[in-house]
């Protein structure tokens, strides 16, 4: 609750801290030294709703790669045009894709944001309704929210086409109470291999098996859910670290799997979708089973 003078020598730019009766000394550097923010001159500008990005980045940045082999997928991809704004993350393990039809561009563009500043602008971000206003070029995205600016470089690559690896036929489908799922897995997978975190799915008629085994420990769970199922009897593997990662980022009540074979991706999704403005799809890829 006192005031606290600084000194500076402008010579050597030496530091002097008065507090009270205390005084602090540290070297400081001259300030021309600092980076200079790089000036943007923008191919583009586009303003979204601060609660609409940060809900983007938290909903996708999980599933970006930690491959320093793969930048381009190190990243979240984000894909402008007239209808609707994407964010996309995948380590080619598990996809997410967070769509929002109510923020639209004049013009189309694609680029991808790294993650270690998506992260910093998360916690800068507050869930309100204050525009944050981006500014993109072929190099650096700025954005300015209040009185916070951020500038960063863009990831240099092509994105692999995600469209692609999204089945679009999937007749099995499951439709369980998310919490008890989650909890579920989370309690199975306890005893799973924990190189592969397999649990297996069992599901006939309306229930739901999940069962676990590490056979070097002769560790082994069994949980059984009950759920609505439409589709023919189905057995699958799923990496449970990947799909606690998704039911703690899907905040609807019930989630919906949609399926096809063993060795086919899997689709989670929000069961019941209420804003009808945002649609998320996440993908998971299925562990092969060893009967």
């Amino acid at each position: 609750d006192i005031p606290v003078t600084f000194m500076v020598d402008e010579t050597n730019f030496g530091i002097e801290l008065s507090a009270g009766e205390g005084k602090y000394r540290l070297a400081g550097q001259d300030g021309n030294d600092f980076p200079k923010i790089p000036a943007i001159e923008s191919n583009a500008t586009i303003s979204i709703q601060s609660e609409a990005l940060v809900t983007a980045i938290s909903k996708t940045i999980f599933a970006a790669a930690n491959d320093e082999l793969r930048p381009n997928m190190s990243g979240i991809f984000c894909e402008l045009n007239e209808d609707n704004i994407t964010f996309v993350a995948t380590d080619a393990h598990k996809l997410v894709r967070y769509r929002r039809t109510d923020i639209k561009s004049n013009s189309s563009a694609s680029f991808i944001l790294p993650k270690k500043p998506l992260n910093q602008l998360k916690n800068i971000l507050s869930h309100d309704d204050v525009p944050v206003t981006m500014d993109f070029n072929q190099t650096n995205a700025h954005f300015a929210y209040k009185n916070f600016t951020m500038t960063c470089r863009l990831v240099e690559g092509k994105y692999p086409n995600y469209e692609a690896v999204i089945p679009v036929e999937n007749p099995n489908k499951l439709i369980v109470e998310r919490s008890s799922f989650l909890n579920a897995i989370r309690r199975v997978s306890i005893f799973s291999n924990q190189s592969t975190y397999q649990v297996k799915f069992k599901i006939a008629g309306q229930e739901l098996i999940l069962n676990a085994e590490d056979l070097d420990y002769s560790n082994e769970a069994r949980e059984r859910i009950s759920c609505q199922y439409e589709g023919e009897d189905l057995e699958i593997g799923f990496n449970s670290k990947f799909l606690v990662e998704m039911l703690n980022n899907l905040g609807t009540d019930d989630v919906l799997m949609e399926m096809s074979q063993p060795n086919r991706a899997g689709l989670v999704l929000p069961a019941n979708n209420e804003n009808p403005d945002e649609h998320i799809l996440m993908l998971v890829m299925p562990v092969m089973l060893n009967n």
